[in-house]
């Protein structure tokens, strides 16, 4: 009985949690509309979150680098989403892309699909679509191809892991450091590809780094991934 319980209050929670997502993709717009922009954020709630104050991964990093950033990253969103309206609304990351001068994509995503897909609890089926343990493919490995192919680099960007404090996804950890070292294997078949973890971000016992949920950044978390992000890009060119 613990178990469907626990099971219907996961389902509940994943429910609500897209309700919300949904309100919120209507929001969300652009960083720069300044058409000479040459960056690209895509992703969900990590590059999202503080959209609204302009203190997002994307409003950071366009301070830290002087450059002009286009966000399209959408609360909520997944790599795995066959739901055409809901694809179009961004909450498919895939869908966020659109071809352009970029010269730098960066990119997260796959937490969602994990979390919500199958409480990372039953996830091997999921994560070896996501990306195989070879990291020679996968939905992730397969979208990043995709934007390669327009001659943008990519930054892939890990998820912030619980700092043992009561997180709701502090059991997503394992699982997190299985994607994130498939995606690594991934980027080192291609200079072009870059792998930003986060894992050794947040001392054990800080909050700081955290909004008040335990799931999505804080500001301090926000500029902290910005900054990170902004470090790969000048080294790259």
């Amino acid at each position: 009985m613990k178990a469907n319980g626990d099971d219907n209050a996961m389902k509940f929670s994943a429910a609500c949690f897209g309700v919300i997502c949904l309100l919120l993709t209507g929001c969300t717009e652009s960083v720069s509309r300044n058409s000479s922009a040459r960056i690209l954020t895509m992703g969900d709630s990590l590059l999202a979150s503080h959209g609204m104050s302009g203190n997002a991964v994307s409003d950071v990093l366009e301070r830290a680098l002087g450059r002009p950033v286009i966000d399209r990253s959408v609360m909520g969103a997944r790599i795995i989403y066959r739901l055409p309206v809901s694809g179009s609304a961004g909450l498919n990351i895939a869908k966020q892309f659109r071809a352009g001068d970029w010269d730098w994509v960066v990119l997260n995503g796959g937490g969602n699909d994990l979390w919500l897909g199958c409480g990372c609890i039953v996830c091997k089926g999921k994560l070896d679509r996501l990306a195989r343990k070879d990291g020679r493919g996968g939905e992730i490995p397969s979208l990043v191809q995709k934007i390669r192919k327009t001659g943008a680099k990519v930054v892939y960007v890990g998820y912030l892991r619980s700092p043992g404090l009561g997180s709701p996804i502090e059991h997503c950890r394992d699982e997190g450091d299985e994607l994130e070292d498939r995606l690594a294997k991934f980027a080192a078949f291609d200079e072009g590809v870059y792998m930003v973890s986060l894992k050794d971000m947040i001392p054990h016992g800080d909050r700081s780094f955290h909004a008040a949920d335990m799931i999505h950044p804080s500001r301090k978390g926000s500029a902290a991934i910005a900054a990170r992000v902004a470090e790969v890009i000048r080294d790259g060119g």
